[in-house]
């Protein structure tokens, strides 16, 4: 069985096609799960609205907690930690990581930092090795193929790879960044431009990225996470 963490960053609750003024990216991170869950109904999916319920900010507390060896941590600076710990093991559980984030400000929404802060972890996701000097920090979730699926929206256009504004983007490099400290090492990236125009080009936007990301679901069951065959007796 194959998991799925669905992670929504958008403050709008609705999705576009279907609710007024509703999110593109949620539109497409629920597109991508229910595709998946046609053709896999078994399969567990954790969900998880950051837009509706943004994570805890750090504070000082927190970074004593986290910063303190388990081993020597009482239970007052643990129970700082029982947020950051519940995202964390959603993460480790998850084989796949289907990330419905706009693009605001040419990065991401502040709900989904404060997630990304709560998830890398010294002694969870991450190690800290002061003496290995030319690799002090090391990814702990890398015991087993990882998928993340970031599902964008953007207000204008061109800021894909390749784009005349994909400089001015900087969203899909910071979560890329971020998951593969922690061990994520398998990355997909789709996106609707043209939002702030509207239009026929918005349009066709949301159009051909629906269609890609049934497309990726059918790619990552095939190649990724195939079904085991049952073995005749």
């Amino acid at each position: 069985m194959t998991r799925l963490l669905h992670l929504d960053a958008s403050p709008r609750p609705g999705r576009s096609g279907t609710h007024e003024h509703g999110s593109h990216s949620r539109r497409l991170s629920h597109h991508f799960i229910e595709h998946w869950k046609a053709a896999r109904p078994r399969d567990a999916v954790t969900r998880r609205d950051l837009g509706v319920r943004p994570p805890s900010l750090l504070n000082v507390e927190w970074i004593e907690a986290a910063f303190t060896p388990s081993a020597q941590r009482p239970a007052a600076l643990q129970q700082v930690l029982a947020e950051s710990d519940s995202l964390v093991d959603e993460v480790i559980q998850s084989d796949v990581l289907v990330l419905g984030v706009p693009l605001y400000n040419y990065s991401y929404p502040a709900a989904f930092k404060a997630w990304i802060d709560q998830i890398v972890r010294v002694e969870r996701t991450i190690y800290f090795d002061p003496a290995n000097i030319d690799h002090p920090v090391g990814p702990l979730l890398n015991d087993r193929p990882r998928h993340a699926v970031i599902l964008s929206s953007r207000g204008g256009f061109g800021l894909g790879a390749g784009g005349p504004l994909a400089h001015l983007n900087h969203l899909e490099a910071s979560v890329r960044t971020a998951l593969e400290l922690i061990g994520i090492g398998h990355f997909h990236e789709i996106a609707i431009e043209y939002q702030e125009e509207g239009g026929e080009r918005l349009d066709a936007s949301v159009r051909d990225a629906l269609a890609e990301v049934e497309r990726l679901v059918a790619r990552l069951q095939r190649d990724a996470f195939p079904v085991p065959r049952a073995v005749s007796a």
